[in-house]
C-alpha cells in the first residue's frame, strides 16, 4: 500500500501546532508497519536553509488557478527515511509565516491543484491521498472535477483528516470561478455552499472517500451543534464515512530518560523526577519544597483551552498551599490577566508569556499536575506528553482528553486504576473541586506514586495509531 500525505505543515520543516507534529511522526510509524508513505507540502520561505540546500529539483510546470496559469516547481528531499515533496511558488509561499494572509483562498487552491498536477511527475503512484485540514480540502474535489477521466488518477482514493473543525477556510463565493475554475453548479448546500460562502473544509468532508478526526470522542462530538461549528448536520449525514483515531506522540523525542533539556533524566524513578521539580521550583523563584504541589499549564492562551475557567477560580486556587506555572502566548486578555496574577502572587505563580521548548520540557518533568480544562479538544498533545513525563493530567472530559485520561480510583479488586483526574461540565468550580481532589491524593505519597506510575506507563505511541490508520485505509481496498 502506498499513501501520499498532503499537508500544509510538517515537523521538522515547518510547524505551528499539533498538525505539524502528526505529519512529522505518523508517516514514520506507517512506514515501519509496511505502508510506503510520502509527504507533499508547500515550500515556505521560512523552512530552514539547511533543508532547502538538501532539496533536489524534479521539474517545473504550469498550474491552473481559475483562468490563470501559475508557475509550480517540484522539489524533493529525504528525512528520517521519508520522502518529502515540496510545491514551490515564491509569490504564494515565500513570505513570513504560513497562514492568515488575505489571499489564503488562492494560495491553498493553488497548492491543492498543484499536488494533483505534480502527481504524474513523482516517482510514486499512491493508492491513497491522505489530506489534512482545510488547506487541503479541495484535493478530492479537484480530483473528481478535473481528473476523473485521466488514467493517471484512476483508482486513487482519498482520506480527509479533520484536526480542528474550528478552522475551516471560509471565503466569498466569487472565488468559485475566479480561483477554483468551477461553475455555480457546485454552489449548493449539498456541495460547497456555506452561508453564502465557499468552505474548503466542507469540500474535504463532501468529496473525500473517508473522513476521520483525531479522537473517537471528537468524531462523535462534532455531530452535535455545540462542537459542530455549523457543520454538524453535514457530519451527521456523512457519519457512515466518519471515524476517530487518536493521535500519538513521538516517544523517542518525548522521553524523560534521554531528554537533554531535563535537569535529571529518569525512567520510573520518582526520586529522580523529584529532582527536576526541586530544580524547577528554584528556577521559577518558588519555595523549594517537595510537599507543595506544583501545577502547570503549557498552552496557547485562547478561549478553547479553558482559560476562562482558570481565570474564574485562580484567586481562590492561589489561597491554597500550591504553586502554578503557565507557559504560552495567545490573546492579550489572557496574557495580561496571567501576568497580573503572577505579579500579585510571585511566591505561588509564574506566568511565562513566551514559547521556550527547553523550559516546556522542564515543566513537563518538574510539575506534579498538568491542567487542560479545555472547552473542546480534538485530541490534545499536552496531556499525552505530561503523562509521558509523569505529570498527572487534570482535564475536562471532551474530545481526546476523555479518550486518554481516565479517573484515578480503586476498583472492586483493590487495584488502583486510572492515570489522572477529570470533570465533565464546563464549569469553573468543577475544575477547582477536581484540582482539590488531586491535591488530597497528592498528600498521600503512596497513592500519588501509584497514579504517577499509571501515567508514566500509559501507551500513546504512534505505533498504536498507525495500526488504526491501516485499518482505515483497508476499508478503501
Amino acid at each position: 500500500m502506498k499513501v501520499l500525505f498532503v499537508a500544509s505543515e510538517g515537523h521538522p520543516f515547518i510547524k505551528t501546532g499539533g498538525l505539524g507534529d502528526v505529519i512529522g511522526s505518523l508517516p514514520i510509524a506507517l512506514n515501519n508497519e509496511g505502508v510506503e508513505t510520502r509527504i507533499v507540502m508547500p515550500l515556505y520561505g521560512d523552512i530552514p536553509q539547511h533543508f532547502k540546500e538538501q532539496m533536489r529539483f524534479i521539474c517545473d510546470l504550469k498550474v491552473p488557478v481559475g483562468w490563470r496559469k501559475q508557475y509550480c516547481g517540484l522539489k524533493t528531499t529525504e528525512y528520517k527515511g521519508i520522502t518529502y515533496y515540496f510545491i514551490d511558488n515564491e509569490y504564494y509561499f515565500k513570505r513570513p509565516g504560513y497562514y492568515g494572509y488575505y489571499d489564503d483562498a488562492e494560495r491553498f487552491s493553488f497548492f491543492c491543484r498543484a499536488v494533483l498536477e505534480c502527481l504524474p511527475h513523482m516517482d510514486f503512484r499512491p493508492d491513497i491521498l491522505h489530506c489534512h485540514d482545510w488547506q487541503t480540502g479541495l484535493v478530492s474535489l479537484f480530483k473528481q472535477a478535473f481528473y476523473g477521466a485521466n488514467p493517471d488518477y484512476t483508482g486513487i482514493r482519498t482520506v480527509f483528516t479533520i484536526h480542528n473543525l474550528a478552522y475551516q477556510g471560509i471565503f466569498p463565493h466569487q472565488i468559485l470561478g475566479e480561483l477554483l475554475g468551477l461553475g455555480y453548479e457546485y454552489f449548493t448546500y449539498e456541495k460547497l455552499e456555506f452561508y453564502d460562502c465557499v468552505n474548503y473544509m466542507k469540500a474535504g468532508i463532501v468529496y473525500s472517500d473517508l473522513i476521520n478526526t483525531v479522537s473517537p470522542t471528537y468524531a462523535r462530538e462534532i455531530q452535535y451543534p455545540f462542537y459542530g461549528e455549523k457543520l454538524d448536520g453535514l457530519l451527521r449525514h456523512k457519519s457512515y464515512k466518519l471515524s476517530g483515531i487518536l493521535n500519538g506522540i513521538d516517544t523517542a523525542r518525548f522521553n524523560p530518560a534521554t531528554d537533554p533539556a531535563l535537569f535529571v533524566n529518569y525512567k520510573d524513578s520518582l526520586a529522580d523526577k523529584l529532582q527536576n521539580k526541586l530544580k524547577l521550583q528554584e528556577l521559577l523563584g518558588f519555595k523549594v519544597d517537595a510537599d507543595i504541589p506544583l501545577l502547570a499549564m503549557i498552552t496557547r492562551l485562547v478561549r478553547q483551552k479553558g482559560l476562562d475557567l482558570l481565570a474564574h477560580i485562580l484567586e481562590e486556587l492561589l489561597q491554597e498551599n500550591v504553586q502554578l506555572v503557565v507557559l504560552g502566548t495567545g490573546e492579550q486578555q489572557y496574557e495580561g490577566f496571567l501576568s497580573h496574577m503572577a505579579y500579585r502572587y510571585p511566591a505561588k505563580m509564574a506566568a511565562k508569556i513566551m514559547f521556550d521548548e527547553t523550559l516546556a520540557q522542564r515543566i513537563y518533568a518538574g510539575s506534579d499536575m498538568f491542567l487542560m480544562p479545555s472547552l473542546f479538544e480534538p485530541c490534545g498533545l499536552g496531556q499525552l506528553i505530561a503523562m509521558r513525563y509523569g505529570s498527572v493530567p487534570i482535564v475536562r472530559e471532551t474530545g481526546g482528553l476523555k479518550d486518554t485520561v481516565s479517573y484515578f480510583y480503586q476498583d472492586k479488586d483493590g487495584n488502583y486504576v486510572g492515570n489522572g483526574f477529570s470533570f465533565a461540565n464546563y464549569n469553573a468550580h468543577e475544575l477547582l473541586f477536581t484540582i482539590k481532589k488531586a491535591m488530597e491524593v497528592f498528600k498521600n505519597k503512596e497513592l500519588w506514586a501509584k497514579v504517577v506510575h499509571n501515567a508514566l506507563n500509559s501507551d500513546f505511541s504512534w505505533e498504536k495509531s498507525a495500526k488504526e490508520y491501516i485499518k482505515l485505509y483497508k476499508r478503501l481496498e
